[in-house]
């Protein structure tokens, strides 16, 4: 694909989760189909006709074994956050359909404990987790995300 090929492929809705304990901390979790460093908050498409706080609570749990009650909802960003992805990856992601993401983010509080956080889920999407700062976080995202990422702590660094 050409550059102007992927340039006209519109950007696939989904919702990110930035899931904060009571620490303030973010979760973040290493990805598994990934052979180098690969960590990322939860995140996931949206459903035809799924309102975008619904599937944040699906993914949250489809991903991280948490159900809805044990969060509470505290914000999401006022806008769509999108990101390319690079070049190389469109052909071989969600079928060459998508140019990359344009994710409606929340803010959702665990009101659980580690305990209630299983990644071996039906279809587990990471290999590990852990608790991160804002700064350990950035530090470790792929790089292409990393402007959204900056966007959505600055967009919730009041609720952290």
């Amino acid at each position: 694909m050409t550059p102007e090929d992927i340039a006209k492929l519109p950007y696939r809705p989904c919702v990110g989760i930035m899931l904060v304990n009571k620490d303030g901390l973010i979760f973040a979790a290493q990805r598994k189909d990934s052979d180098v460093a690969a960590w990322q908050m939860p995140q996931g498409g949206i459903d035809k006709g799924e309102a975008p706080e619904v599937a944040a609570l699906r993914e949250l749990e489809e991903e991280t074994g948490v159900p809805a009650e044990m969060v509470t909802v505290e914000g999401q960003t006022d806008d769509w956050v999108p990101y390319d992805l690079p070049h190389d990856l469109v052909p071989n992601i969600w079928k060459g359909r998508f140019r990359g993401q344009k994710q409606k983010w929340f803010l959702l509080r665990f009101n659980g404990t580690d305990a209630d956080i299983n990644i071996e889920t039906d279809i587990p999407e990471f290999t590990e987790w852990r608790w991160m700062d804002t700064e350990t976080l950035l530090g470790n995202i792929v790089p292409f995300k990393r402007d959204v990422y900056a966007k959505v702590i600055e967009a919730f660094r009041p609720l952290l």
